[in-house]
């Protein structure tokens, strides 16, 4: 599949968080192990205006990532157990990202199991901290660019926008009422939820911002 390069990441973050769906997500470890998941879950994230957003009150040692260039990692640490990884997007200087919450699993399925100690391939990437463990990526990957070849997304496929759907994002206190959330309808692989309003169909991409 053909890598994507630096242009793919020049676009606004809610654009991007439907964008990246479908993508193919590629970790190629320094042991050598080759790890890749198709993207089918990712929440949107903006400084301005969305308090859920790291980068809400201005900028930390720990979001300067994200005010950087488009097309790098923002890898960051939580809960005490769980790296999350999002992607940088937006012009630099301005802060905002896409975070991964959900994969389906294509390549190092045996080294996915291992490093998550689970069997059954639906459970090994549907949610953002199992992803990371599954396909090894950790703080050091953080800052890391996309256009590199240690880590970097390839086409994978184009979905049909009847597939596309939009709901809150989730595990959050505020911003929960902007619909910045984008996940592939039916597939088995995007991470589970508490029951809510169902979710809508994307109709427009900017009609949530």
């Amino acid at each position: 599949m053909e890598k994507l390069g630096e242009k793919f990441y020049r676009k606004p973050t809610l654009e991007m968080a439907e964008l990246l769906l479908g993508k193919v997500f590629v970790h190629n470890a320094e042991d050598g192990r080759c790890y890749k998941g198709r993207i089918v879950e990712t929440e949107a994230y903006l400084a301005e205006g969305d308090e859920a957003c790291h980068a809400f009150r201005g900028m930390t040692s720990r979001n300067k990532v994200m005010y950087g260039s488009p097309g790098r990692l923002y890898v960051y640490f939580t809960y005490g157990c769980h790296n999350l990884m999002n992607i940088v997007t937006e012009p630099e200087g301005i802060a905002g990202a896409v975070l991964v919450r959900a994969v389906e699993p294509l390549v190092g399925l045996t080294h996915m199991k291992r490093n998550r100690k689970v069997s059954r391939t639906v459970d090994l990437t549907n949610g953002p901290g199992k992803l990371t463990r599954a396909m090894a990526i950790n703080l050091t990957h953080n800052a890391m660019s996309l256009s590199g070849e240690t880590v970097y997304l390839e086409e994978g496929e184009t979905l049909k926008p009847d597939i596309v759907c939009s709901s809150k994002r989730i595990g959050i206190s505020k911003g929960t009422d902007l619909l910045w959330r984008r996940y592939v309808a039916g597939s088995p692989f995007v991470s589970k939820s508490k029951p809510g309003p169902s979710p809508k169909k994307n109709t427009a991409l900017l009609e949530s911002r």
